[in-house]
């Protein structure tokens, strides 16, 4: 697992909920919309962000590949479903793609 993410229609009472009831380290990027970078001091970090479109909100996980395509299109072979196609995040944070697995549950992949 490379990270989390918490997305929220509150994004500001989501950072300071997460923050004060886990002690987590939580600094804001002001380069990145209101998401905020998480230091849970145990070795796996992550953000907390504002959701950006109806029934994004919730928590992901993102598994580290080295290739966005090959996994959505094994995803989809397993019965998964393509949400969010690879796509460039700002500064040098690489790429993200977003599937489903057959279930609904939302999952992130980071190159």
């Amino acid at each position: 697992m490379a990270f989390f993410e918490v997305t929220s229609a509150n994004a500001d009472r989501a950072q300071k909920f997460y923050a004060e009831l886990f002690d987590w380290q939580v600094q804001a990027d002001p380069q990145m919309g209101g998401y905020a970078l998480v230091d849970t001091g145990a070795g796996i970090g992550g953000g907390i962000g504002p959701s950006t479109a109806p029934g994004d909100t919730g928590v992901k996980i993102y598994m580290r590949v080295d290739d966005l395509d090959a996994y959505l299109d094994r995803a989809e072979r397993l019965g998964g479903k393509r949400l969010v196609p690879p796509t460039d995040l700002p500064g040098d944070f690489g790429r993200f793609a977003i599937f489903t697995d057959p279930d609904g549950n939302q999952v992130g992949l980071w190159a």
